[in-house]
């Protein structure tokens, strides 16, 4: 009984009769009745409830979804844990969730590779890794993200010398609209892999990723508190003070957390901070913010009581992937963009001038936490917000009140070759929190110093802002029609962004989240 139930991968697709090809996928299709038939991202934002949705373990079970899209008239989006915090994974077609998809192919520590499925997360690749005394070369903040969908978003970590972590990518196999596999790398098929690197998951299904790695090292992370306006007039000697600067903005308290790290040989000494780490202040900052929900004239002086008690300087020894992450604690309302890092300080600047315009109106706004700040080097990729630029990304968080007493409120920037990015937003207790405006208000500021969202994240650009900003674009374009002239790949948020489809930015939003 088992074997009529499942496919011999010799068998041509078009051999399969309709019914047979329902029969094959019935074990890998979530029943309508299940929770996961349903689509909600990591920041509760965002959901959908796909035509069907899927969940392969095999690559053949890959190709039979994309074969049945095509005799249906069906699109088909991949969709990993669901990090990306707008409706990037979002579709009203098929979904095809790639968990089971997960496995390590090889691990090679002559030529320091790893060759895994992209459905693996962040986190498994970093404990399969570590059992050869190897590991990812940088990391960003989270590492529950698939590696694909980290990939196909340009994700970054920190350092000026550093570049977006789909530049360690060696080699893509997709599967592609007509149900061919193609292998591409930078010397075979290099359009379409400068493409894949940040397609979006639009040129096809990545099924493995060939990742450069190096020898597992630790970071020592030395964390202190400096005046805003120091750090701004001295901004070239902070960046590149160590290999890896993260800055943490108080605007309220006028003071920027810098977080520097670099290589080192010491012995383990991680250390947490009192405000992320100590139970009294995860649950006295949460209940704050919550309070801050109603009484917004407390954000301010929640700011300022959060800068003090990370005030002390403190110094964490730990493996490299510990110290770039950051346990956000809660989910969040976010946006991210990354400017020229030429333009880091200018910004920086305006930025404040319209935090304390916002701050002397007594109707003004009061966001609550900090603006993050990180560096990136400049990269080749088509659509990656780096292209041809060091960069400064400036990233703010807005937290959500959530039930599962998590807060959310948090601010980026980074610097990568000539870029940066920003964000913030908390949300405690999954409560929604007031965002549209600020972010609105925020990202006019970055456009005007040439700002390039974070793909990842909602953002109002369409193809003339994206042809203006990446010199890219329209050979980005032309390979989408190459390789997927139907357009079964695509979903709302590719449609409006790339091809000005008349999708409204809040058609996935959820109800609560307004």
């Amino acid at each position: 009984m088992a074997a009529s139930c499942s496919a011999d991968p010799r068998t041509p697709l078009s051999d399969i009769s309709l019914r047979d090809l329902y029969r094959l996928l019935d074990p890998v299709t979530v029943p309508a009745a299940s929770p996961r038939a349903s689509f909600i991202n990591w920041g509760l934002s965002y959901e959908c409830t796909p035509l069907a949705v899927f969940e392969p373990e095999t690559e053949h079970e890959c190709e039979l979804v994309l074969e049945l899209a095509r005799r249906e008239g069906k699109t088909v989006r991949a969709a990993g844990v669901g990090h990306s915090p707008s409706d990037l994974a979002c579709t009203s077609g098929y979904m095809l969730r790639t968990e089971k998809l997960n496995k390590i192919i090889q691990v090679n520590t002559e030529k320091n590779y790893v060759l895994a499925q992209g459905g693996v997360t962040l986190n498994a690749l970093h404990a399969a890794l570590s059992e050869h005394n190897l590991a990812m070369i940088n990391v960003g903040s989270i590492s529950d993200q698939t590696l694909a969908g980290v990939v196909t978003t340009a994700t970054h970590g920190t350092g000026v010398h550093f570049k977006v972590i789909s530049t360690h990518v060696l080699s893509l196999t997709l599967l592609l609209a007509d149900g061919s596999r193609v292998r591409c790398s930078r010397e075979e098929h290099s359009d379409l892999f400068l493409a894949s690197l940040c397609g979006l998951g639009s040129t096809g299904l990545i099924l493995q990723i060939q990742l450069e790695v190096g020898p597992a090292f630790r970071l020592e992370e030395t964390q202190v508190s400096v005046p805003f306006r120091d750090v701004v007039q001295a901004l070239d000697a902070y960046a590149n003070a160590a290999e890896h600067v993260r800055l943490w903005w108080f605007p309220q308290a006028d003071v920027v957390r810098v977080s520097s790290a670099d290589r080192t040989n010491e012995p383990k000494n991680p250390v947490g901070t009192f405000l992320w780490h100590s139970f009294i202040g995860f649950h006295l900052v949460q209940f704050l913010f919550f309070l801050g929900r109603y009484i917004q004239s407390l954000n301010p002086w929640i700011c300022r009581l959060s800068a003090w008690l990370d005030r002390g300087k403190t110094t964490t020894v730990d493996d490299s992937w510990r110290v770039f992450n950051v346990d956000c604690k809660y989910p969040q309302f976010t946006t991210e963009w990354a400017i020229p890092y030429e333009k880091t300080s200018a910004c920086l600047l305006e930025l404040r001038n319209w935090l304390e315009e916002e701050h002397a109106d007594p109707q003004g706004l009061r966001p609550h936490f900090p603006i993050e700040i990180r560096f990136s080097d400049g990269d080749d990729i088509w659509l990656s917000p780096s292209y041809s630029q060091r960069t400064t990304w400036i990233g703010i968080i807005q937290y959500k009140y959530v039930n599962s007493g998590k807060p959310e409120l948090f601010v980026l920037v980074t610097h990568a070759d000539e870029m940066t990015r920003l964000a913030f937003f908390y949300r405690p207790y999954g409560f929604n929190v007031p965002y549209r405006k600020l972010f609105e208000r925020f990202e006019h500021i970055l456009a005007r110093h040439d700002g390039r969202p974070h793909w990842a994240k909602s953002h109002p650009l369409r193809s003339a802002d994206l042809r203006r900003l990446y010199p890219r674009f329209d050979n980005f374009i032309h390979v989408l029609h190459t390789v997927d002239p139907n357009g079964i790949f695509r979903n709302e948020y590719i449609e409006r962004h790339l091809f000005d489809k008349p999708y409204d930015e809040r058609v996935f939003k959820r109800i609560q989240s307004s």
